[in-house]
């Protein structure tokens, strides 16, 4: 569990192989409840090499020192990536 927001990182290894790969992360907001978006790759293990970009938006709960991952959306594709901006530029400009 991470302590300071800077050590909040979604790096997942198993059997020295690091599964999933943070590339990098910005933090949209700070605080007891804080939300970070992170651009990461998944390793494929029949490859042997990372996939392409991913994104994923987690909200985190700071408990007793701490922060906690409450949720998480996984952005699966550069495409619907394309597709969330696209929608909410819109709905920002109206």
């Amino acid at each position: 569990m991470a302590e300071n927001i800077n050590d909040i990182t979604i790096d997942y290894e198993e059997n020295g192989i690091k599964i999933v790969k943070e590339i990098d992360k910005e933090v949209l907001s700070k605080g007891a409840w804080t939300t970070i978006i992170f651009r990461y790759q998944d390793w494929n293990r029949s490859t042997e090499e990372y996939g392409p970009d991913k994104y994923s938006i987690r909200r985190y709960k700071k408990v007793n020192g701490t922060f906690r991952q409450q949720s998480k959306f996984n952005i699966s594709s550069e495409k619907q990536a394309a597709q969330l901006v696209e929608i909410l530029s819109r709905w920002i400009k109206n």
